[in-house]
């Protein structure tokens, strides 16, 4: 118990608010894995770095797009699912990012949970929350895919189980980064390819602006 509330207060203090009393719009960031949970092996590298990086980065574009960011780890911390899923839910996310990386494929993978949606009428167990939210979550990566198309990257789309998403109650979509194949088919860009990362993270800070805009004035389910 004091561990998760220690790791609660480390996210709160990480949470940013929105510049000169403009209303909040909450984005969660949830760097997958962490402390005894190295995730896969990318070269030189284990997945749990690279995702606190990630999330590192695209947390400075988004602060200065004026969100208030919210994340799941600061530092090479183990967060169980139920934890990921309860940070996302008490600050209220207007959506939640899960950053991931994995060497198979190219490009950039999309996915949302695999939870049927049900109406908004319905009451949802804590272990599937999110399947109030499947529509929204689609739109989100919809709008994360035209995005990362834009900055000509592959992207895949899919539906999976995931614990922690499949406990959040607001629009959710896990990110996983592959490695980029190169236009001439010879190789791929590496995930400590600085250019790439930028580029990424760009795509995804760019695709959360145009969610802001066009989420603001529409209800919640």
């Amino acid at each position: 118990m004091t561990a998760l509330l220690a790791i609660a207060a480390c996210a709160t203090a990480f949470a940013q608010a929105a510049p000169g009393g403009a209303p909040r719009f909450v984005v969660v960031l949830d760097a997958a894995h962490g402390g005894d949970d190295p995730g896969a092996r990318l070269g030189s590298q284990a997945e749990k770095a690279y995702t606190l990086a990630l999330s590192v980065r695209l947390r400075s574009l988004l602060t200065a797009r004026g969100f208030s960011v919210v994340t799941t780890r600061e530092s090479d911390a183990t967060v169980d699912p139920d934890h990921r899923a309860e940070i996302a839910n008490h600050a209220n996310a207007q959506a939640c990012l899960s950053l991931h990386a994995a060497e198979s494929g190219s490009g950039v993978h999309l996915f949302i949970s695999s939870l049927a949606p049900v109406a908004g009428t319905h009451f949802v167990p804590w272990k599937t929350a999110q399947a109030r939210w499947i529509p929204r979550s689609l739109s989100l990566a919809g709008m994360l895919n035209s995005a990362l198309s834009h900055a000509n990257m592959a992207v895949t789309l899919g539906r999976t189980t995931m614990p922690a998403i499949d406990s959040m109650s607001c629009p959710a979509v896990a990110v996983e980064v592959a490695p980029e194949r190169l236009s001439d088919g010879q190789g791929s860009a590496s995930f400590d390819d600085p250019e790439y990362q930028t580029r990424v993270a760009e795509a995804l800070a760019a695709a959360l602006v145009q969610w802001r805009s066009e989420e603001r004035g529409e209800r919640q389910p």
